[in-house]
């Protein structure tokens, strides 16, 4: 028998139900951190896996979700629930690294419809950046298409010396804020058009591709809602 592991450790409460769940799913699978390490050829490795089990830090991302993965059980594979048991996860390591990083003033998601200005707009997607839990330049990076979000341009956009330079790069930067709902990304647009306008700092043909990217948003949200109704009525 292996030795037991140590109680999780509470001093946040928020990192502490994170590594609840991956001992939860552990357990459930049956596994220990050595042979979940041997399932995915040593990468996260076993003392990766009981570190982010501990409850003492955040792990990364790609960690969560490897020890997400690798403790499937035959019960979620059948009933293809796995893809929740990763947004479960996700939710939970976003309120870890908010809580462990996000400074004490951001209470709450900031409210595009709120935006007014083009400094309105910078504070609002440094907040959003915030709120989802300081993903870093690089892996905002790994999140989008290459070249959409340089790790230098975000940084610029981070820190507020900058706005993104077109519709592409402003979803991009919310998408790798984890707003990636097409009803989320919406509000973002318009506000950013409305923001602009204000700024008075665009030309009449850059102020129109932010128009056509918020007119196609709006397309492609009419398009699924007619996807979804069809799909009701068959």
């Amino acid at each position: 028998m292996g030795r037991h592991e140590k109680p999780v450790d509470r001093t946040v409460p928020a990192r502490a139900k994170l590594a609840d769940l991956l001992r939860d799913r552990k357990a459930a699978a049956g596994l220990t951190h050595e042979e979940m390490s041997k399932r995915v050829n040593g990468v996260p490795s076993k003392a990766t896996f009981e570190r982010a089990a501990s409850g003492t830090c955040v792990p990364s991302w790609e960690t969560v979700e490897t020890f997400i993965k690798v403790t499937a059980t035959k019960e979620e594979e059948f009933a293809a629930t796995l893809g929740a048991a990763v947004d479960r996860g996700r939710e939970l390591w976003i309120r870890a690294r908010r809580r462990t990083r996000a400074p004490y003033y951001v209470h709450k998601a900031p409210d595009p419809e709120l935006i007014s200005s083009m400094a309105d707009f910078s504070r609002a997607l440094r907040h959003q950046h915030i709120w989802a839990g300081y993903p870093t330049p690089g892996e905002m990076d790994r999140m989008s298409r290459p070249g959409e979000l340089p790790s230098s341009t975000t940084r610029r956009i981070i820190d507020g010396d900058t706005l993104p330079v077109d519709p592409k790069q402003a979803l991009a930067f919310l998408k790798a804020c984890y707003v990636r709902n097409l009803d989320d990304l919406e509000p973002w647009l318009d506000a950013a058009i409305r923001a602009l306008q204000q700024g008075g700092a665009l030309r009449e043909r850059d102020l129109s591709r932010w128009v056509m990217a918020h007119q196609q948003l709006l397309a492609d949200m009419q398009a699924m809602s007619n996807e979804q109704e069809q799909e009701r009525a068959a």
